[in-house]
């Protein structure tokens, strides 16, 4: 998988989880050689950059045809760039307009020295979504990256939502997780950082995409880091911000939320639920087609284009 970053050089992206799958193992240069000799059959990623109502500049890419059938808006996580999606990319651009954001302090966006807040990140999103202009959007977010959209819609309300897509987090709903947290003196940040990357993951990843997604990490320093780990908001915020929600929402899981899951769709009737029983936090690296294919169908059903 080559970050999406590297669109900037002018190449074009490559499609398809066979090919990223194939393009995470070779070292960068070989794969930018690889990725010259292909066919320039999609279109090219878009950097795009925006400042917001505190003065922090955020990036973002724009990918997809000139009259998409829908507008897709993904959110990463904790500490990742945006380009963690880039499967997702190369699987739906061809028909919809993709949009991925980097939050603050991540990927290819300024690092401030605050608003690292869930009303904060929230707002961000706002922000990003009136840029995009007046159509609706399906709202895609994975792990802190559910929190942020979640803040959002509290705030705000729905009105720009064609759908929501949640990953793999808490809502809010009963029950609470559970959590370990680890004994003894906590590790210093980057090796706690490098061990977390390589935790989200069911299936072993290439040595040099942990790398790269490590050094991304990275570039989060350790007060903002902490601090986004630190939402004060209680649970039934994020309870009521999901419920409040008019349009289809997908929620995608593992087990460890699966109560959860049951207990959003008893709450909110229509809520539709998908678990993944062998994936890890990434679920949409470790098991890419059946992902993509939930994600496809409900676009298909429930999303009016």
């Amino acid at each position: 998988m080559i970050p999406l970053g590297l669109t900037r050089l002018g190449l074009t992206r490559l499609r398809g989880a066979a090919i990223s799958a194939a393009m995470a193992a070779l070292p960068v240069r070989l794969a930018l050689l690889l990725a010259l000799l292909l066919p320039a059959t999609a279109a090219l990623a878009r950097d795009r950059f925006f400042v917001t109502s505190d003065g922090v500049r955020l990036h973002y890419t724009e990918n997809g045809p000139a009259r998409p059938a829908r507008t897709l808006v993904f959110i990463p996580g904790w500490l990742m760039p945006g380009w963690i999606f880039a499967r997702q990319i190369a699987a739906f651009d061809r028909r919809d307009r993709v949009i991925v954001l980097d939050p603050r302090g991540q990927g290819a966006s300024a690092i401030p020295r605050a608003g690292y807040t869930a009303a904060r990140r929230g707002a961000d999103i706002g922000e990003l979504l009136a840029r995009l202009g007046p159509r609706r959007v399906v709202l895609i977010a994975w792990s802190l990256g559910v929190l942020d959209a979640l803040a959002y819609i509290y705030a705000v309300g729905d009105a720009r939502l064609a759908g929501l897509v949640l990953i793999d987090n808490s809502v809010g709903e009963p029950p609470p997780p559970v959590f370990h947290p680890p004994t003894g003196p906590a590790p210093p940040h980057a090796v706690a950082v490098a061990a977390f990357v390589r935790g989200i993951f069911h299936t072993p990843q290439p040595a040099p995409f942990l790398r790269r997604l490590t050094a991304a990490c990275l570039r989060v320093p350790a007060p903002a880091a902490r601090a986004l780990r630190a939402y004060a908001e209680p649970r039934d915020f994020w309870r009521q911000a999901v419920e409040s929600v008019r349009g289809p929402v997908l929620y995608i899981v593992r087990p460890w939320l699966a109560a959860q899951a049951a207990n959003l769709r008893a709450a909110r009737p229509g809520t539709e639920v998908a678990l993944f029983p062998h994936a890890g936090h990434a679920l949409f690296i470790d098991d890419t087609p059946r992902f993509d294919r939930i994600l496809a169908d409900f676009l298909r059903r429930r999303v009016r284009r």
